[in-house]
Order: C-alpha cells, then sequence, then structure tokens
C-alpha cells in the first residue's frame, strides 16, 4: 500500500504547461468521448445526476445546500450514545478516523432513506452530581437552539425524572418540533410502561430499544417528516458581505481581533458558557470592504465542568462554520501549538469551509521561540500547508490590512469550478507520467472525472478499482500546484463501477 504521494516525482514536468496550451474545445471534446464511454458500466441514479450537474462554466458557483440538523437530548445513562450508534449503523468509538478529532465531536453526518441531514449528540458529557438540573437543561437549550427538529431520549424504565421534566418546559419554548423518544423498551411486555411518559405534555411518545434497534427505522421516517429539507438555523445565504468565523481556543485573542476591525470595543466574552446561545455578528469595514464577521469568543470554562466547556466549544464552533464561508483559525504564537488548536482546525477541514491561520501576538515573539514555532508549523500543520499564513497583532492591530487579501484569497480559490474537459485531460496526463500501481494483479483505471460543486471544490472520480490514499493524495497535491486552491480543502470522492455484463 502505498500511503506517501512524494513516491510520485513531478520535479521535471511541464504539466501546468502543457495544460495551458490545450485546446478548450478538443479537451471538452475528449471528455465528451470519454462521459459516452461510462455508458458500458453500471451507473445508479446518484452517478446520473453527478453527470448530468457537471457544467463547463467556470464562473458558476455552486454549493451543496445546508443539511438539516437533529439534536438528540436527554439526562445522562438513557442511551443517547447507543441511539446515535444506532442511526449513524456503527459504533461512535470508530466513527472518527481524522487524527486529532476525538470524542468531543458532537456532530455527524448521517442517513435515513437517502435522505442526509446532521445528526448531533449531546452524549458523552458526565456534568458535576450537584448541579446535575440545571447543567442538562443548558446542555439541551444550546442544542436545540443549534436544531431543526430535537429528539427527546427518556428512559422508560425509570420513567419520568425531575431532570427531564426541567428539559421539557425548555423544549416547549423553543417552538422546535420535538418527538419523545421512551428507549429501553426491549420487547412488548415494556410497552405499558410508555403511556406514563403522556404525563411530560410532548405529545406521543415513541418506543424504541436502540440497543437492539426496535421502532428506530418508525422514529427515523417521523423524523424526517418533520425535518426540512435545508437547514433553517444554518441556512446558506448566497448575497450579502462575505461570511468569516472567528475561531480559536479562548485565550488567543478571538475578541481582540474582532474589537480592533469593528473599531469599538464590544462585549462578547461571557463567564457563563451557553448563556449567549448565538454566535456574535458584526458587520465591518476592513480593506475597503464590508465583511460578515461571526465570532465565538463567548465560550468561557465553567467551573468543575471541564467536558461540559468543551462540549460547548465543539458545538458552538460547528454553529459559527455552518453559518460561515471562511474561517480565521486564531493562534496564540507565545504558546506551542495545541492538540486543540489542531482539533478546531480539523472541524474547518470537516466542515469544509476555506481558511486563512492567523498566528496571533506576533509582537511578542523572540527569536528562540519562533525557531520553536517554525517546528511546530512543519509539523503539526503540515496537513494545511496550502492554508494563507498572516502574522498579525489583534491588541495593536498591526498587519490586521494583511487578513483581506488571504481572505479574498480562500475565497476565491474556494468558488474555483475547473471545466470538465480540462479536469479529465489533466487527469489523463497524470496517468500518462505515473500510472496507478499494479494491486493484486490488477490496476484501477480512472474512466471519468468532474467537478460536482465548489465551496468547497469537490470532485467526483469514476473509477473501476479503489485508488490507493496515496495516490489521492498525489491527484490533490498536483490539483494545488497546478491550480491553486490556496485556502480551501479539496473533496476527492471515488465512484467505483464495474463494467456492465453484455447479455
Amino acid at each position: 500500500m502505498i500511503d506517501d504521494d512524494r513516491d510520485y516525482d513531478t520535479s521535471d514536468d511541464d504539466l501546468a504547461a502543457r495544460l495551458a496550451s490545450l485546446d478548450d474545445d478538443a479537451a471538452a471534446g475528449r471528455a465528451a468521448s470519454l462521459r459516452i464511454g461510462l455508458g458500458d458500466y453500471d451507473l445508479d441514479d446518484e452517478d446520473l445526476d453527478i453527470l448530468d450537474q457537471s457544467v463547463e462554466d467556470p464562473d458558476e458557483v455552486r454549493y451543496l445546500p445546508a443539511l438539516p440538523v437533529l439534536a438528540i437530548v436527554g439526562r445522562p445513562n438513557v442511551g443517547k450514545s447507543a441511539l446515535v450508534n444506532r442511526i449513524l449503523g456503527r459504533r461512535e468509538a470508530v466513527v472518527e478516523d481524522t487524527p486529532g478529532v476525538t470524542r468531543d465531536r458532537v456532530s455527524y453526518r448521517s442517513e435515513w432513506n437517502s435522505r442526509f441531514f446532521t445528526l448531533v449528540d449531546t452524549g458523552g458529557w458526565e456534568p458535576d452530581a450537584k448541579g446535575i438540573d440545571a447543567s442538562v437543561a443548558a446542555q439541551a437549550e444550546v442544542a436545540v437552539d443549534l436544531a431543526d427538529a430535537v429528539l427527546f431520549v427518556v428512559d422508560a424504565i425509570v420513567g419520568a425524572t425531575s431532570t427531564d421534566e426541567r428539559v421539557v418546559k425548555m423544549l416547549r419554548q423553543s417552538g422546535k418540533p420535538v418527538m419523545l423518544v421512551a428507549n429501553k423498551v426491549d420487547d412488548a411486555v415494556q410497552e405499558p410502561l410508555v403511556a406514563e411518559l403522556w404525563s411530560l405534555g410532548l405529545g406521543e411518545p415513541h418506543p424504541v430499544s436502540a440497543l437492539h434497534g426496535r421502532g428506530v427505522a418508525d422514529l427515523l421516517d417521523t423524523a424526517l417528516r418533520v425535518l426540512p429539507e435545508v437547514s433553517a438555523v444554518a441556512k446558506e445565504e448566497v448575497n450579502g458581505p462575505r461570511r468569516v468565523a472567528i475561531l480559536g481556543r479562548p485565550n488567543v485573542g478571538k475578541s481582540s481581533l474582532l474589537n480592533k476591525t469593528a473599531g469599538e470595543e464590544r462585549v462578547v466574552v461571557n463567564e457563563m458558557a451557553g448563556t449567549t446561545r448565538d454566535p456574535v455578528d458584526e458587520q465591518v469595514e476592513l480593506g475597503g470592504k464590508v465583511w460578515r464577521f461571526v465570532d465565538t469568543a463567548g465560550i468561557r470554562r465553567r467551573v468543575h465542568l471541564q467536558q461540559g466547556a468543551d462540549f460547548y466549544a465543539s458545538l458552538r464552533t460547528t454553529a459559527a462554520l455552518e453559518k460561515a464561508e471562511v474561517a480565521v483559525v486564531v493562534l496564540d504564537v507565545s504558546e506551542p501549538i495545541s492538540e486543540q488548536d489542531v482539533r478546531i482546525i480539523d472541524l474547518v477541514l470537516e466542515s469544509g469551509r476555506a481558511l486563512v491561520l492567523a498566528f496571533n501576538k506576533w509582537d511578542l515573539l523572540d527569536d528562540d521561540r519562533r525557531r520553536y514555532l517554525e517546528r511546530e508549523i512543519e509539523q503539526d500543520l503540515a496537513h494545511v500547508a496550502w492554508a494563507p499564513r498572516v502574522n498579525i497583532s489583534a491588541r495593536t492591530g498591526r498587519h490586521l490590512e494583511k487578513l483581506v487579501p488571504a481572505l479574498e484569497l480562500a475565497l476565491e480559490s474556494w468558488d474555483t469550478r475547473i471545466a470538465t474537459g480540462k479536469f479529465n485531460a489533466f487527469l489523463a496526463e497524470l496517468v500518462a507520467a505515473h500510472p496507478h500501481p499494479v494491486r493484486s494483479g490488477k490496476q484501477p483505471r480512472i474512466l471519468f472525472g468532474t467537478q460536482a460543486s465548489t465551496r468547497p471544490p469537490t470532485f467526483v472520480l469514476f473509477t473501476t478499482g479503489f485508488l490507493d490514499p496515496g495516490y489521492r493524495r498525489y491527484i490533490q497535491r498536483r490539483l494545488r500546484e497546478i491550480y491553486g486552491f490556496e485556502g480551501t480543502p479539496i473533496q476527492l470522492n471515488m465512484r467505483v463501477r464495474e463494467r456492465r455484463k453484455r447479455t
């Protein structure tokens, strides 16, 4: 297995020059022939949709709509994690395969009956025993604010508790659709226990067994009937100022950055995590352009609730990213790059937003720390070496003007589209120079490629077999070398298809 794209040496080739001299009409014609050739392979309806949506206009911006958000709330030990695993169809412990993303992550992309949605899990957090009622209610309140619909999970065996009743009061006031889930109903013998939950006043309880899967399909059918096609809370805005999320761990200078760019002091920090439920938006003028900054600085650790604070930070970061087009991740250069810094950057990558790295407190940097910092960047941030870097001092305002060209470059890359003809010519040149290695006597072939969407640039390859991770990274690296894509993640998806059997 090839794990390293550096095995493909490209130092002496002139691919960029050859592609630049390529006749657009000829490239489009060759791509059309390749497209016709796909008719010999078994394609499903989704394949055909992708192919029909591919366009030649490089100026057309196309992005995926915001997925509806379904939140799961409830007190500890009612079976929320088991329900999440059941809905995902896999154990939560093995969902994360991205380095640096731990169990603190609460959002998952889910699918049921060909519909995709975002599942928000408020599990994995044990609040302090003394303030359990208030803590669970506060946690649920944040999740509900950032959701389109809610699954409220209750332990049918235990019945409704005072904590459940406290959360119910908030759920009634939210105005969001709420489905009451009576968990741990493993068989018909326990069905009568469900009737007692009518007393909560949330309508008909839905009996399920998250552990065994009983009733979960019917529950999801009901949930999808109330979920909108496009999220109302994470709705994409098409026009208006470009939207910038300011992200980073506590005390790296997010608030100072917003205050300095806004030209005024704004109260965006709150000592009680979760009391300011929406990220603060501020319209600012920077570099002669108007921007909408989404700040997430209102996150502070609540006493004795470190895990709770991690939950709030992760959820609020996710919410800010849903509202934003580009993220500025602020890093404090006076301290070593931490696992939390890398985790926040990885959340940006997963969200598909454009990325700019702002190294704050640059005025405090001495020569020794500068040498260590360069080593940390090379080691910990190698996977985002393509992101524009800006060295600033949010406190003094030094070099803030450099943020604008970095933001514009990242957004331009985020919107970039490569015509189908040019993309297939690019793939043909790559394969001719460095064919995919033979695996088990077979060599996967790339039949056709298209850019399915922008924001972020998303490419789909139709192949005869799975491409090695190192080869996929090679394709991505060459895309960046030829077309730029500075400041944006690139998504490369494969659709492995077999030749149609002749009858």
